[in-house]
């Protein structure tokens, strides 16, 4: 089963709206996913469930188990001041080390306000799970000024659309 990682712990988050496309496509193909969304971290993990704490909040355990059960990740990545949120780095931060990730395959979708697509952010992110020893696949597909590409929650960009779906053909092979 493939997970999807919604990259943010906003509300109602245009990164859930793509995450929810991202699985449709999936599902087209006959591949299982989860989306797992931050915003279900416990709110205390940073002080209850990292380092010391690691392995004490069940609420944290569960979701950590959900995620370490994947093989192949999507992560849907929205741009904040330039990188990816902290949420992110804080939720990678406290998977097991490095076994979580390692010689896993992940996908990586950037989406931004601007006109970048998130590009730094995933440059940043692909360095970190490199480093974690994950595959992260080539294809990254960026996608800026992301609400002027909505309407109705619905993405409307016809070339966003297809490489979305040229992304998911290439990581059920990857």
């Amino acid at each position: 089963m493939i997970k999807i990682i919604v990259g943010t712990n906003r509300k109602n988050s245009v990164s859930k709206v793509i995450a929810e496309l991202y699985q449709t496509i999936l599902k087209e193909r006959g591949a299982e996913s989860e989306i797992l969304e931050l915003d279900h971290l416990p709110a205390d993990f940073i002080s209850t469930a990292l380092y010391e704490n690691n392995g004490k909040n069940e609420g944290y355990n569960a979701f950590h188990s959900r995620v370490k059960e994947g093989k192949k990740f999507v992560f849907i990545v929205p741009e904040y001041n330039g990188s990816f949120p902290g949420i992110l780095k804080t939720f990678i931060d406290g998977m097991t080390y490095p076994n979580t990730f390692r010689n896993k395959k992940c996908a990586l979708v950037g989406i931004s306000s601007g006109i970048g697509g998130g590009g730094i952010a995933l440059s940043h992110l692909t360095d970190i799970f490199h480093y974690l020893g994950m595959n992260v696949l080539a294809l990254k597909p960026k996608l800026a000024k992301i609400e002027q590409n909505m309407s109705d929650n619905l993405l409307t960009n016809r070339l966003y659309v297809d490489l979305l779906h040229t992304q998911a053909d290439m990581l059920l092979e990857f």
